[in-house]
C-alpha cells in the first residue's frame, strides 16, 4: 500500500525557504544540519559567480581588485551594452563625416548654434570618437572578464558529479513517496536506468540515486556572451579594414578594382592600397522597363545590368546579371546596382573640322522619376575657324521623353522621344590654374554665350538622335549620335561580415538555450521501512523559474512504479493512493 507525503502548508513554506538559502538553518541540532546539507545539494545550479560584497582594502591593489570585479560583473556588461546602443543614436540622426561630408557641411551651415557643441562632443564622427571607442573597449573587456571565470567554473562542474541526496528529501520543493515490495537495490537500479534514458547524468551514492540535467543552459549562456564578443570583433574589423566606394559605368565601359577607378571611396583606418583584390567587370547592357499606367506609373519593372567579370588577373570571363539586392559577389567583395541613367553619345568638331570629342557624356540627374539630366561638355583644347586656340563648353539638358509643349523636363523615364537641348559658350573654363572642377558644373564667369546671327538672341538647339547643331560663324559643330545607358555600382568589402553573421546566429542559439533549458536535480532514495516494505522517496530541485518540475517528477515517479509498484493497498499501515499520472499534483508538490 502506498503513502503520499501530506505536509501542512507551514511545513511547505519552511521547506521552500530552506531550499533557497542555508542561512535560515542557523539553529543548532539535527534540523540545522539537515538544512545545511540541502543548501550544499542545491548549490551551483548556475555558473554565475557568487556575489560577494567586500569592502576593498586600503591601497592601490585593493582598489584595482574592486574595480576589476565591478567591470567584469554582468550588471556592468549590460550597462555598457545599453550605453553603446544609446551612443549609436546620434550616429544615426546626425550626418557623419565618414559617410557624407557634404551633408555634414550643409548641417553646419543650417545649425551654427549647436555646431560647436556637436564638434566638441565629436557627434559628427561618433563611431571613431574617443567616448564611443572607450565604451566599446570596456564592453569588450567586461565580456571577456565575465566569460573566462564562468567557463572554468562550468568545466569544473562538468568534471564533477551530482551532489549526494539531502538527509530529509521532504525539505525540497517537489517531493513524492510510496511503499513498494521491490528490493531497494532493484529500485535504485531501475531509477538509474530511467534517469539515463531521460538523459540525466546520475550516480549511485549509498541508498540514493542523484541525477542532474540541463547543462546546455549554461552552454547557452556562455555561447551567447562569446557570440557578443565575436560580433564586437567583427564590427571592429569591418570598420578598420573596410573598402566602400562607387563607380558610374556606361554601356561598353568597365571597372578594375584599383583606387583610380573609384568615383569616390571610403576606407578603414588600417586599409592599404595593396589590400584591394584583383578583379574587374564590364557593363555589357542595361535593361530597364517601367510601369506605364496606374498608381505605380514610372515604377521600374525590369532593372538589370548584364556584366562580364574576371576573377583575378588571368581569370576566365564569366557572365552575370546584377539586380537590386542581387549583387555580384567576387573575392569577398559585393557589387551592388544602385542607379541608372542615360549618356548621350556625341561627336564634337572644332572650327577646323577636327574631332575634339567623341563618345558618351554622363549627366547629373535632376529629376529622379523621369531621368531628366543636366549636361556639361568642356573642351579645353579647341580651335576656331581661324585656327586660334579657344575653350568651348556645351551646357543643357537631356530628356528621355520630351514633350515640347510641357517644358524642359522629361515626361517619362523610358527613351520614348529622346532630345538633347544645348547651348554653347566660349572663353576661359578656369582650368589653366590647376584648380580641380566638377565635370557636372560650368563656371560661366569668364565665358560668353554664343548668339544667333542677329547678335541678340541666345544660341540654343534641341537635337534628336542623328541631328547636328552648328555654332555661329562656322566655329564648330556637335552631332547627337545616339544614347547609351549608364549604371552606378557600389563596390563594398567588409572583412567581418561573415563572422558577424556567425556571431549573430550563435547569440540567438545561445539565448534560446539559456531561456528555454532549465537545470534541475532529482534524487531517488530506497530503503527498508520498519514494516519490511521498501520506502521509495523522490524529490527534485530546480531553478526558481522552472514551474514544470513537479510535473516532471510525477512522470519519473510513474515510470519508476513500473519496476517498483506500490504495495498492496489492502495491507494495514498505508493510507494514501498511488501517484496518479493524470494529476501530477497528487504525487508532487511545489
Amino acid at each position: 500500500m502506498s503513502t503520499t507525503d501530506t505536509d501542512s502548508a507551514a511545513e511547505k513554506a519552511a521547506g521552500q525557504a530552506a531550499a533557497k538559502t542555508a542561512e535560515e538553518a542557523a539553529d543548532s541540532g539535527a534540523g540545522g544540519a539537515e538544512e545545511r546539507e540541502l543548501g550544499a545539494a542545491g548549490s551551483q545550479l548556475s555558473t554565475a559567480p557568487a556575489e560577494e560584497i567586500n569592502v576593498p582594502s586600503l591601497g592601490p591593489l585593493g582598489w584595482v581588485r574592486w574595480f576589476w570585479r565591478q567591470l567584469t560583473s554582468m550588471r556592468v556588461a549590460l550597462l555598457l551594452l545599453f550605453l553603446l546602443s544609446l551612443g549609436s543614436i546620434p550616429g544615426s540622426l546626425i550626418p557623419q563625416t565618414s559617410i557624407d561630408q557634404l551633408k555634414v557641411q550643409d548641417f553646419k551651415d543650417k545649425h551654427p548654434t549647436v555646431t560647436p557643441i556637436y564638434e566638441k562632443l565629436q557627434l559628427f564622427h561618433v563611431y571613431s570618437s574617443v567616448w564611443f571607442s572607450a565604451i566599446y573597449i570596456l564592453l569588450f573587456i567586461s565580456l571577456i572578464g565575465c566569460i573566462v571565470p564562468r567557463t572554468w567554473q562550468f568545466v569544473g562542474q562538468l568534471r564533477g558529479r551530482p551532489p549526494a541526496a539531502p538527509r530529509r528529501l521532504t525539505r525540497l520543493p517537489a517531493y513524492t513517496t510510496w511503499r513498494s515490495d521491490a528490493e531497494p537495490e532493484k529500485v535504485l537500479e531501475a531509477a538509474q536506468r530511467i534517469m539515463k534514458r531521460r538523459r540525466f547524468r546520475s550516480q549511485l551514492t549509498g541508498n540514493a540515486v542523484a541525477a542532474e540535467k540541463g547543462y546546455l543552459r549554461e552552454v547557452g549562456n556562455l555561447l551567447f556572451h562569446t557570440a557578443l564578443i565575436v560580433l564586437l570583433v567583427s564590427f571592429a574589423a569591418g570598420q578598420l579594414w573596410k573598402t566602400e566606394g562607387s563607380s558610374l559605368i556606361t554601356e561598353g565601359g568597365g571597372f578594375s578594382n584599383s583606387l583610380t577607378q573609384y568615383d569616390d571611396i571610403k576606407t578603414g583606418q588600417l586599409f592599404q592600397s595593396d589590400d584591394l583584390a584583383p578583379f574587374s567587370f564590364q557593363l555589357d547592357k542595361f535593361h530597364a522597363t517601367y510601369e506605364r499606367s496606374g498608381p505605380q506609373m514610372r515604377t521600374p519593372r525590369t532593372f538589370r545590368a548584364d556584366v562580364t567579370y574576371w576573377d583575378g588577373v588571368d581569370g576566365a570571363a564569366r557572365k552575370k546579371s546584377i539586380k537590386v539586392n542581387e549583387p555580384l559577389e567576387i573575392q569577398n567583395y559585393k557589387v551592388f546596382l544602385l542607379n541608372h541613367g542615360y549618356s548621350p553619345v556625341v561627336t564634337v568638331r572644332d572650327g577646323q573640322g577636327d574631332v575634339v570629342h567623341k563618345g558618351p557624356v554622363v549627366g547629373l540627374p535632376i529629376d529622379g522619376a523621369n531621368l531628366t539630366e543636366s549636361m556639361v561638355i568642356k573642351l579645353g583644347d579647341y580651335r576656331d575657324k581661324n585656327g586660334k586656340r579657344d575653350q568651348v563648353a556645351y551646357q543643357g539638358q537631356f530628356l528621355p521623353t520630351w514633350v515640347r509643349s510641357k517644358g524642359m523636363f522629361s515626361q517619362f523615364p523610358a527613351l520614348d522621344n529622346p532630345a538633347l537641348v544645348l547651348t554653347a559658350y566660349h572663353g576661359s573654363l578656369g582650368i589653366d590654374g590647376g584648380t580641380p572642377q566638377s565635370v557636372y558644373q560650368l563656371d560661366k564667369s569668364r565665358m560668353k554665350q554664343y548668339l544667333e546671327p542677329d547678335g541678340k538672341t541666345k544660341f540654343a538647339r534641341a537635337l534628336a538622335p542623328g541631328d547636328t547643331m552648328k555654332l555661329p560663324n562656322g566655329e564648330g559643330s556637335l552631332t547627337f549620335d545616339g544614347v547609351k545607358s549608364w549604371a552606378s555600382f557600389q563596390i563594398s568589402h567588409k572583412p567581418g561580415d561573415q563572422t558577424a553573421l556567425l556571431g549573430a546566429v550563435g547569440a540567438l542559439v545561445g539565448l534560446v538555450g539559456s531561456l528555454f533549458i532549465q537545470r534541475r536535480r532529482v534524487w531517488v532514495r530506497a530503503a527498508k521501512g520498519d514494516d519490511g516494505a521498501t520506502v521509495v522517496e523522490m524529490a527534485g530541485l530546480g531553478r526558481s523559474e522552472y514551474a514544470k518540475l513537479p510535473e516532471e517528477l510525477a512522470e519519473l515517479a510513474v515510470r519508476l512504479q513500473t519496476d517498483a509498484p506500490p504495495a498492496d493497498p489492502e495491507k494495514p499501515g498505508d493510507t494514501a493512493e498511488p501517484v496518479d499520472p493524470a494529476d501530477p499534483a497528487e504525487g508532487a508538490r511545489a
